[in-house]
């Protein structure tokens, strides 16, 4: 093919270039025509979000102005610590973890035969003690009579000494003053040996008046008898008591209503006195809220609040404001802060909260102590 052919004409080329430049001329004037309609549309949607954006934060700022909220709180109880009275291996183990007890119901039984054993040998000590002091009683009240008889009767006999004493010296000196031929050597001997013999008999008669003599001073020793016993008596029926408190002891009951947990202990294990064995949570359950100082502005008991549970994100409960701890909890750590020394920096310090579930439990929905809730105080 001929060069002529193949390429064409430079006019030609030079009268095509401005007809394709024109179509682009007319897309960009037909965008910029667009774009300007648009224009008012873009500026009265961003206007649209900024007046929802401006109501939101109202709405929001007014429905929130009077709470007051804190993610620093947590699901509070009383988890009671059980350990056993007495020493001993569990003859049975009557719970398990997380189980429900009443009060009352058996927790462990230890073995009592030690304390039935010592149970009855304080019994046989104690009537024993009974025996000795009865007979103490009765004896006491024997000498309550025989001390002042014996003393009458001592009395008694020192008299008729006397008398017979003034027998034998009016005997005596009427032998020693009768002539010689009118009495013998045999009657005045015999006349001086009963007056000796009177004599001596006064003696010993007057001695047993004196022995005698100290009559209360006698029945005070029977009485102080009878407390003595008395005192044993009662030491041996506190003994008694004390064996039947081991022996009642062998069996650990719950004190309360309430969960078992962290059970310790096994069946066959041996415990002590005083040993942590396992808990138990009661069903009483309130929140422990520590809110910021700044936040205590208004915040008074009785005030509704509303306690979301981050494990149960469905579960909405209800309460009040019950108390306000009277210190802060860095006041109560083992080493509370001294701002009197060094350099002070000051730090919000945060006070707990006490704040008691009114409504929304649910009995199938455990609610373990220590978790983390979110309450929110209306403070107005």
């Amino acid at each position: 093919m001929p060069l002529d052919e193949q390429s064409p004409p430079k006019d030609r080329v030079q009268q095509d270039k401005p007809q394709q430049g024109k179509p682009d001329q007319d897309r960009e004037q037909q965008h910029e025509s667009r774009r300007q309609r648009a224009r008012p549309f873009v500026r009265i949607g961003l206007g649209l979000l900024v007046l929802i954006a401006v109501i939101g934060g109202v709405w929001y700022w007014w429905s929130t102005r009077n709470e007051v909220g804190t993610d620093d709180a947590y699901t509070d109880g009383f988890a009671i610590g059980m350990a056993p009275h007495v020493n001993g291996y569990i003859a049975s183990l009557d719970v398990t973890d997380n189980q429900f007890v009443h009060r009352g119901d058996p927790l462990i039984h230890i073995d009592p035969r030690d304390y039935i054993a010592a149970r009855n040998q304080a019994q046989g000590a104690l009537e024993i003690a009974q025996g000795q002091y009865a007979g103490a009683v009765y004896g006491a009240a024997v000498a309550r009579k025989n001390f002042p008889a014996r003393l009458a009767a001592a009395q008694a006999n020192y008299a008729s000494a006397q008398a017979n004493l003034f027998k034998a010296q009016t005997d005596y000196q009427r032998q020693i003053k009768l002539p010689h031929a009118a009495t013998t050597q045999q009657e005045v001997d015999a006349a001086t040996a009963n007056l000796r013999a009177a004599e001596a008999q006064v003696a010993q008669t007057q001695a047993d008046v004196h022995q005698a003599e100290p009559v209360e001073q006698n029945i005070g020793q029977s009485d102080s008898l009878v407390k003595q016993l008395d005192g044993q008596v009662k030491q041996a029926t506190a003994q008694l008591a004390q064996a039947e408190l081991n022996l009642g002891w062998t069996v650990v009951t719950a004190p309360s209503d309430g969960w078992v947990t962290k059970r310790a202990v096994e069946g066959g294990s041996y415990v002590q006195q005083g040993q942590q064995i396992m808990s138990l949570v009661e069903p009483d359950v309130w929140i422990t809220a520590n809110f910021k100082e700044t936040q205590l502005n208004h915040m008074r008991p009785g005030q509704p609040v509303t306690i979301n549970v981050d494990a149960y994100p469905g579960l909405k409960l209800r309460g009040h404001v019950d108390s306000v701890q009277l210190g802060s909890g860095a006041k109560f750590t083992a080493f509370p802060p001294e701002n009197a020394t060094g350099n002070f920096v000051k730090i919000v310090q945060r006070v707990p909260v006490k704040i008691v579930i009114d409504s929304g439990l649910d009995p199938a929905i455990p609610l373990p102590l220590g978790i983390s809730v979110e309450p929110t105080v209306t403070v107005k």
